[in-house]
């Protein structure tokens, strides 16, 4: 029997199993991971290789790089997460392993590691999108959540708007016309001379500062739950560029705290729009930028005041791992939903 059918036999037999195993990979960016995961909610391996510190020299992720960086660290990974979820290969019921989005050298080593461990060992391969990963983080983080709510995604290269309906079922609400929040975040830590990666250098210089800078966030979107961050990032770049040309002097702790003042309350205006105008009184937040201080401080006075439950994931699941991929996976498998075969390649851009 060949590979394929003996690996969509085990495929079509995972929604009928009581206990699912998942190894997950994870190779879209900066972060080498490999997770092992029990029915989409149990964590038994967690292993991270961060490329923070080799990227920071450069200001930014190179890709050349991060793949570089990925190939030599991936193996190494797998041999780490068997062993800390004392496990052996054989006890696998499948590979998943994010296909997109992301940088397309990066995703194509873990996409070409995982289906080679998936021919060797004869196991079905699953496709997971990494944006449908940032929100199954939360089921991992909170055993209670169940589908329907109003998720709010905030990462390096997406912010939306989605109506989770279940699983597997969402409809894009709003998203981004512009910039993605997180890229926006990264954009202003550069220009105020910040490290790499920006988001939560602002976050923590912000806690210094003072709101007593007027940035702007483009109005023209009011009426919809879309978003534009270009305006508020070209604001801040020519305040910095005005006062250094004049040679005065400015407060960067100020400038970081109005300017994440700004974005926060864009973010939580909408989301919290969208839960009240879809009668849903649940929000997941799901990416990196779901991280902040800022933003769950405002939307767990805001979420108070309403009435709706607010969800975010432990901090380790905010940033990319491969336990979120495990997680969706076994959501996908369920549904009979992500069965790759071995043309399978990335995507650097997915829907949403």
């Amino acid at each position: 029997m060949s590979y394929i059918k003996i690996a969509k036999e085990k495929f079509d037999n995972l929604r009928r199993k009581k206990d699912v195993v998942i190894l997950s990979i994870e190779s879209s960016c900066d972060e080498t991971a490999i997770a092992i995961v029990k029915n989409g909610r149990e964590v038994l391996a967690n292993k991270v290789s961060s490329q923070i510190e080799i990227h920071r020299r450069f200001g930014g992720v190179v890709p050349e790089v991060a793949s570089r960086n990925h190939i030599t660290a991936i193996s190494n990974l797998y041999l780490e997460a068997l062993e800390e979820a004392h496990m052996k290969a054989e006890d696998l019921d499948a590979i998943a392993v994010t296909y997109g989005a992301g940088l397309m050298g990066a995703l194509l080593v873990g996409v070409n590691f995982a289906k080679g461990l998936a021919y060797s060992l004869q196991l079905p391969l699953i496709a997971v999108s990494h944006i449908h990963g940032h929100i199954s983080a939360n089921y991992i983080s909170h055993k209670e959540l169940n589908p329907p709510f109003i998720c709010l995604m905030v990462s390096g290269g997406h912010t939306a708007i989605l109506k989770i309906s279940d699983y597997n079922k969402q409809k894009l609400l709003g998203t981004t016309v512009d910039d993605a929040v997180g890229e926006c975040f990264d954009k202003v830590a550069r220009v105020l001379g910040l490290p790499y990666p920006g988001g939560p250098e602002i976050d923590k210089l912000a806690k210094e500062g003072e709101n007593n800078i007027k940035f702007i966030v483009s109005n023209s979107l009011h009426k919809s739950l879309n978003f534009s961050f270009s305006g508020i990032k070209t604001s801040v770049i020519n305040y910095i560029h005005n006062k250094d040309q004049k040679k005065e002097e400015y407060s960067k702790a100020d400038v970081a705290r109005s300017f994440e003042e700004c974005v926060t309350d864009e973010l939580c205006d909408k989301v919290i729009k969208a839960a009240l105008l879809s009668g849903l009184k649940k929000i997941v937040i799901a990416g990196g930028v779901g991280a902040n201080s800022m933003l769950r401080a405002k939307l767990d006075e805001r979420c108070k005041k309403e009435g709706i439950e607010i969800y975010y994931p432990v901090l380790k699941y905010c940033t990319d791992n491969a336990a979120m991929i495990g997680s969706a996976a076994y959501y996908y498998a369920k549904d009979k939903k992500g069965f790759a075969e071995l043309d399978l390649t990335a995507k650097p851009n997915v829907d949403l």
